[in-house]
């Protein structure tokens, strides 16, 4: 007996590709869908649920994060190579995909993502904007009462810059933050299983949406 999901026709097979964490995988495992991770690293949890293998995460390359390191030797060619590999997710023949990213390359070279979320709209302390290039899926929505901005961790000293999540989190090696920064919050997973893994058709879920008090609900 599924939980909360009710039959097999209603239990939907679901692939998690470049995570490592299980957060995602393990949001919709609990509603009661076959999800699997997979990723060239281990599973953080080492869960049987997750494929070791040739899935590649190039998120480093497309970012406007490493614009200051365009010049180095062969990182046009990765990021040439990581937006082909983008593409290739975006546009499998799946009806139904989420593609997250940082902003960058791939809203100029492919298309303008669908959304724009922060972790503090799922009840995390953090900012990191998250830009979702979806298909077959609705929005995300939130609480906007609750979706209250927290303030930066610190500000540069040097320049004031505001300094947000990653570099401001104490006892994170810089050789480690790689790795913290492609995790997905729990929060968002949390919300990419309730929201897309529920038995609510788009326009169910957008009413009750509008019922709730939710924002950002898309009309289909």
């Amino acid at each position: 007996m599924w939980r909360d999901v009710r039959d097999c026709e209603r239990r939907m097979k679901i692939l998690v590709a470049c995570e490592y964490s299980g957060r995602v995988r393990e949001a919709f495992r609990k509603l009661g869908h076959d999800a699997w991770s997979c990723d060239l690293l281990p599973s953080d949890d080492n869960s049987p649920y997750h494929i070791q293998g040739d899935v590649l995460e190039h998120c480093t390359y497309l970012s406007y994060v490493g614009n200051r390191h365009w010049n180095k030797p062969g990182r046009a060619e990765l990021r040439k190579e990581a937006l082909d590999f983008f593409v290739a997710l975006a546009e499998a023949p799946i009806p139904k995909i989420c593609v997250e990213n940082p902003l960058g390359e791939p809203s100029r070279a492919y298309r303008k993502y669908d959304q724009i979320i922060q972790p503090y709209y799922f009840g995390e302390p953090y900012q990191k904007r998250t830009c979702l290039w979806l298909k077959g899926l609705p929005l995300l929505t939130w609480d906007k009462e609750k979706a209250i901005k927290p303030p930066p961790l610190f500000l540069l000293g040097t320049t004031g810059k505001p300094i947000n999540w990653v570099e401001g989190v104490k006892g994170i090696s810089s050789k480690d933050r790689w790795k913290i920064r492609s995790t997905t919050f729990q929060g968002i997973a949390d919300a990419f299983a309730a929201q897309w893994g529920s038995n609510m058709n788009a326009e169910q879920f957008r009413m009750k949406g509008e019922q709730d008090g939710f924002t950002n609900i898309p009309r289909q």
